[in-house]
């Protein structure tokens, strides 16, 4: 399917956090609470940590990965961001995700 170019930042951003909930879901599905409940806040930064240093090897090689994209990278460090902002909210560890 053929992408959309959105007209205004409002709406490129609006698109790039409906990714972010995408990601989030399909994620959560796989993993469930326990992994993050798990490990807090500090092992959330950890992993944001280890994101960017991955990032940070993809961006510097002229090779493209094979297995994540810089966009990937990208995506699950803004969601891990959102995760420990729901987490300080105590929000992660009471609420579930809404039944479709």
């Amino acid at each position: 399917m053929k992408q959309k170019i959105p007209r205004y930042l409002d709406e490129a951003f609006s698109h790039i956090t409906d990714e972010m909930i995408k990601t989030f879901i399909k994620k959560h599905k796989d993993y469930g609470k326990e992994n993050i409940l798990d490990i807090g806040e500090l092992g959330i930064a950890f992993r944001i940590s280890e994101k960017v240093s991955r990032l940070k090897n993809l961006l510097s090689k002229e090779v493209k990965a094979e297995n994540e994209t810089i966009d990937d990278s990208w995506l699950d460090i803004a969601v891990y961001a959102v995760i420990a902002l729901l987490y300080r909210n105590s929000w992660f560890q009471k609420l579930k995700i809404k039944e479709k």
